[in-house]
This record gives C-alpha cells, structure tokens and sequence, in this order.
C-alpha cells in the first residue's frame, strides 16, 4: 500500500535528502493544503540589482538592471568603449570626450549615459557608433545639451541603436550625410568646394544641423584706356565671427534637401578701340546666402559700376570719375567695399583701384593709377593655407584689380591687385599708342577683379583690352563624426 501522508514528526531532521526523492515524484497532489507558502521556505525572495521581491509577486525593475561605473574623466584624446548593460557618468569639466557603443549588440542590449558635471555644452560628447547605425543613420550622435541623460537600446541592423529614454537633450545633434563638388576631409570636417554650378545634395541632416560656408562671387572686369581695376567679387563667409570684413554670427541651417549652388563667372575686361568700362562679374549663390558680383571698372572718363565691390574709375584729362559703391546691394555684415576714383592731375590719367573684400579700392594719385583693395581670408574657417580649394596660396579671395599706370606714361608699372586674387594694372602707355600692355586678368575662382588696361591714342583709339575679372567660388563645411 503506497503511503499517502507522512507527518512532519515522523521524520528526522536531515533523514531526508533529495536523492531520495524520484523525479516528479513530489506533486501538488501528495502535499496536504496543495502548496508550499513561502513561510515553510528558508530562502522567500529573490534579489535583483539590489531590490528584494518575493517569490511569485511582481516589480519593476526599469533603469536599476543599470550597472552604473566610476566617473569617466575626459582628457581630450581617451576614448571610452562601453560595455552593454553599463552606465556611463562622463566628466567633461576641461575637455571634449568621445565614447563608443559596444563593437558587437544583440538585440536588448543597452547602455546608459549620465553627464555628470553639466559641461556637455562647453565640452560636448561625441557617442562613436562603432559599425552600428544610431536611429537607423551611419552617423555618429553629438550630444550638446548640459545634464544630458540617456539610454540606448540595440535593436537590429537597420536601425542599430535607438534612444529609449531622454532627458535634457534637446540639442541632440545627429551629424550631416551630404554629396556633391570636390570633397576634402579636415579632422571631424568635410568640406565641399564648388568651382562651377552643381547641387550639394543633404541625403541626412538630423535635428538643429548647421554648415559653415564661403560664399564669393565672379570678379568685375577691368576698364580699357587709362581703365580703373575691376572689383573683387561679393565676399559672404558664415559662422566664424573673429575673422573680417564680412561674416555671418551663426552658421546656416540645411534640412534633407538638395541646394543648387550658383558660381558666378567673372566680368569681361573692357573692351578696345575706346575707353569702355569692364563688365560686372555674376552672383554666387548657395541656400539663402547671395553674393553680388564684383562692379566693372570705368574707362577714359567712366565712373566704375557698383557691386560686391565697387569698379575703380576711369581717368581723361580733366576729368576725375568716382569708383562704384561696394555691398550693393546691402548685405549685413558688409560683403564689399568701393572702388577707388580716377584722377588725371596735369593731363596724365590714373585709373582707381577695384573694391576688395576687405578694403576699399585706392585712388588713382598724381603719379600712379590705384592699387586694388586687399581681399579678405577664409583661414579661420577652411583652414590656413595652403588647402586644396584656395586657388591663391594665402587662402584670400576677393580681391581688388589694380589700375593702369595710365596715359603718358611709357613703362611705368600698373598698380598692383589686392590680395585676394586681383589682377596687375596695365603699364602705362604713350600717347602715341606705343605701350601699355600688361594687365592681369582675376585668377579663376578667387572673385578677383581684372586689372586695367594701358593706353594707346586717346579716348577712342586704344590697343589693350581690360582684363576679366576671376570666377567665384562656394565652399561648404560641416561635421560629420
């Protein structure tokens, strides 16, 4: 007969083991009440991360499965790889940090980061996604925004890992994906150089994204007989506010999109026989940024045309003819500055030099023609020269064309253009038309203005044509890890 029902008196304390028992043997069925409460248990509980729950009940758990680590001091150049199931506190007091996701997930795995200091802002953290997509885009996460905390879930391959739980992360910034021109890597940079028109193509740009950009117009040609130079082209550069003459406080927002970018070309060189002015270089345009090309430059007794820059006057005897106006139209800050006057003190003729980006173009004197305005530099920015896409190895762009030495002059040399890639005034002519040659045309993609021409037999004769002003330029920069 089996035996249904043992009492707790009739059995030793330690007689029985579990070997004593066959598998499934002890049922439900053979215990008196149908259960074991967790009063007869010796071990009721169980403990998870730290939190006690008994046996059967139920708790959430949430953040405290976190296995939070010692403070993460950045030094500027360690690089943390974290581990799944690990919480990260990051002091970024004095430096810039960079933590990695796991180089292998699964699905569920997490991690969790704390900034521990508030100083995400002044010192932001770069969180490297290491092979994995970050919300479904090959880019790594720049976290920007003081006390930032936030918990990243792996999920698969197509969306890698997702932000499960933010706060104070508002300025979360997800790095741009773009195409189109010359593309150059700088550091955590691309930089896109455009030298003829094209598309800069945003395939991604995540929340709040800003590029950095250069933005220079085609230069204004240089005039013919006794001719002004020809200007620097509109000069418009975003983001860097410690550089002059002319630069945006804040960069540009960009969106997904495709942006057509507009290099405009250089103005031609007045033409000959006559004293013809240059004609005005063509708009350079990215987004919402134009740049006015550079004014063509007056000859024989032609004031210069208004523009980015302003054209350098021309001269005639007894006649003085003013520069046109830079940053026209206006533009805050200023894209430009005027073209310098010619003047023709005791009948011989000196053409004012073209407006530069950074100052203004010089007055024709009473002995030489006017020297163009200097340009101005995109270094801060794009980097100190020489980089790929500057075309002069200063790193300047815009500059002034400088004027002829001018009627009666044989031989005397032309002013010279201003930095920035404003051509060589003509050398000065006779009044027989035996000289004169020797302008400098803009250097292509720099907006230099063209030089201005010599002379030859008066205001309607002429030998040299006045030079063409340089093409512009775009160039973008952006971060992208």
């Amino acid at each position: 007969m089996a035996i249904n029902k043992v009492g707790s008196k009739g059995i030793e304390d330690g007689s029985v083991a579990a070997i004593d028992f066959a598998p499934n043997s002890v049922t439900s069925d053979k215990l008196t009440d149908g259960t074991i409460t967790n009063a007869n248990l010796s071990n009721s509980s169980v403990t998870v991360a730290g939190t006690s729950i008994a046996l059967g009940a139920s708790g959430t758990l949430n953040n405290k499965f976190i296995d939070w680590q010692s403070v993460v001091v950045s030094d500027g150049s360690t690089v943390t790889t974290m581990v799944a199931g690990k919480g990260y506190f990051i002091n970024t007091t004095s430096a810039v940090h960079t933590i990695n996701l796991p180089a292998s997930a699964s699905i569920g795995d997490f991690v969790a980061i704390k900034d521990y200091a508030g100083t995400f802002v002044t010192y932001n953290l770069t969180i490297g996604r290491n092979g994995h997509n970050i919300q479904g885009v090959a880019n790594d996460s720049l976290i920007s925004t003081n006390r930032a905390s936030l918990v990243l879930v792996y999920v698969d391959s197509t969306k890698g890992w997702l932000f499960t739980d933010e706060h104070n992360v508002a300025d979360l910034q997800y790095f741009i994906t773009a195409t189109g021109g010359t593309i150059t890597t700088s550091g955590d940079f691309k930089i896109h150089s455009f030298t003829g028109d094209g598309c800069f193509v945003v395939s991604d740009a995540g929340p709040s994204s800003i590029v950095d950009y250069l933005v220079v117009a085609g230069g204004g040609g240089g005039g013919s007989r006794a001719g002004g130079g020809g200007a620097g082209g509109g000069f418009r550069l975003g983001s860097c506010v410690s550089c002059k003459p002319a630069l945006a406080s804040t960069a540009l927002p960009v969106s997904t999109t495709t942006y057509p970018v507009t290099v405009g070309g250089g103005g031609a060189g007045g033409s000959v026989p006559g004293g013809n002015r240059g004609c005005s270089g063509s708009n350079s345009v990215f987004s919402t940024i134009t740049s006015a090309g550079g004014g063509g430059a007056g000859g024989c007794s032609l004031t210069g045309l208004d523009g980015g820059s302003g054209g350098g006057g021309g001269s005639s005897p007894g006649a003085t003819s003013s520069g046109g106006s830079g940053n026209t139209p206006p533009v805050s800050p200023s894209q430009g500055n005027n073209g310098g006057r010619g003047a023709a003190p005791g009948g011989v003729k000196y053409g004012g030099g073209g407006g530069g980006a950074s100052c203004a173009g010089v007055n024709g004197g009473t002995t030489s023609g006017g020297c163009g305005g200097d340009g101005a530099s995109a270094t801060p920015i794009f980097g100190t020269a020489p980089q790929p896409f500057y075309p002069v190895p200063n790193g300047f762009f815009s500059g002034g064309g400088g004027a002829t030495a001018g009627y009666s002059n044989p031989g005397l040399p032309g002013a010279p253009g201003g930095s920035g890639g404003g051509g060589k005034g003509g050398d000065g002519g006779d009044n027989e038309g035996g000289s004169g040659p020797n302008a400098v045309t803009g250097t292509t993609n720099s907006g230099g203005g063209g030089g201005g021409s010599g002379t030859s037999s008066g205001c309607f004769g002429g030998t040299y044509a006045g030079k063409a002003g340089g093409s512009g330029i775009v160039i973008i920069r952006y971060k992208f890890q």
